[in-house]
């Protein structure tokens, strides 16, 4: 069996793929309590003990305003440690597979972004994953880069279960002119599993792949949705919708994050539900728990 090495086991991502890639190989998982990768050292020796197949990358950065003021350590942990798994990968012949984000885009175009789009992220920590992708392209390591949207599930900080906090709330402010797909971090553990079950050691399918739920939503209509699924016959709060430009938020977020998806469907045939179907399955697996 082949030997994987999963980073970030303690997040939204990485809890669900410790489940999913069971099947592809023998898991060696770790947090960051067993892998600071803000220390190159660390992540190098690592690598090196262990000699992985594959590198599964779920660890990263996440705080979006945070980062606005913890430049530093966002760029270590999005972009240095990558670029380090990357070159480690490639003197191992590994296949590193690494997690980005719709937020390398400025989400000024008017329709779902493609793979090849210019990037043009708007924050830093949409400059600290490009970055990430940037080493990890340059470095020659057999990689696959899948970048999502808004991801949710039934732990971490996200927005569903920030919601579910603030339901008892009278009111609730919420962006209704951002487009994106809510995305379950268990849709992209499972869809992980199945490009690994597909991929070709030969490394000629390297390359970047969106991976996102189906259609598409705004943050207010998102909100109402979870509303509507969780509170059926109780009050709910009542939604104000307000603009991007009156949401009071430390970084500048893109507007579209929208991505199309055509080309990890073509290559390993792989999609994703639609978010709505895979937003009621996640709020019964949080209810059953």
């Amino acid at each position: 069996m082949k030997r994987i090495l999963l980073t970030g086991c303690g997040g939204q991502i990485g809890a669900e793929l410790f489940a999913s890639l069971a099947s592809t190989g023998r898991v060696i998982a770790c947090d960051r309590q067993a892998l600071d990768l803000t220390d190159r050292s660390a992540i190098v020796m690592k690598i090196r003990e262990l000699r992985p197949d594959i590198i599964v990358n779920a660890a990263a950065y996440t705080a979006v305003d945070r980062a606005e003021s913890e430049t530093a350590i966002a760029h270590a942990v999005n972009a240095e440690a990558p670029a380090t798994m990357a070159e480690e990968a490639a003197k191992l012949g590994a296949l590193l597979v690494h997690y980005s984000t719709d937020y390398v885009f400025d989400g000024a175009k008017s329709v779902p972004y493609d793979e090849d789009d210019a990037p043009n992220p708007l924050n830093v920590y949409g400059r600290s994953k490009l970055a990430g992708e940037q080493a990890i392209r340059a470095s020659g390591a057999a990689h696959l880069i899948f970048r999502t949207s808004w991801v949710y599930g039934a732990r971490g900080g996200n927005f569903l279960l920030t919601m579910l906090k603030l339901a008892q709330r009278a009111e609730l402010k919420i962006v209704n002119d951002q487009f994106g797909a809510p995305t379950w971090s268990r849709d992209v553990a499972n869809a992980t599993a199945a490009v690994l079950g597909k991929w070709n050691d030969s490394g000629e399918l390297s390359g970047i792949f969106h991976l996102c739920a189906g259609g598409s939503t705004t943050w207010f209509d998102y909100a109402a949705e979870i509303f509507a699924l969780t509170l059926q016959g109780k009050p709910q709060p009542r939604l104000l919708p307000v603009s991007t430009r009156d949401y009071a938020a430390a970084a500048l977020r893109p507007r579209n994050s929208r991505l199309n998806c055509a080309r990890v469907r073509k290559t390993f045939d792989v999609e994703l539900p639609h978010w709505n179907d895979s937003l009621r399955r996640c709020i019964d697996v949080i209810g059953a728990a």
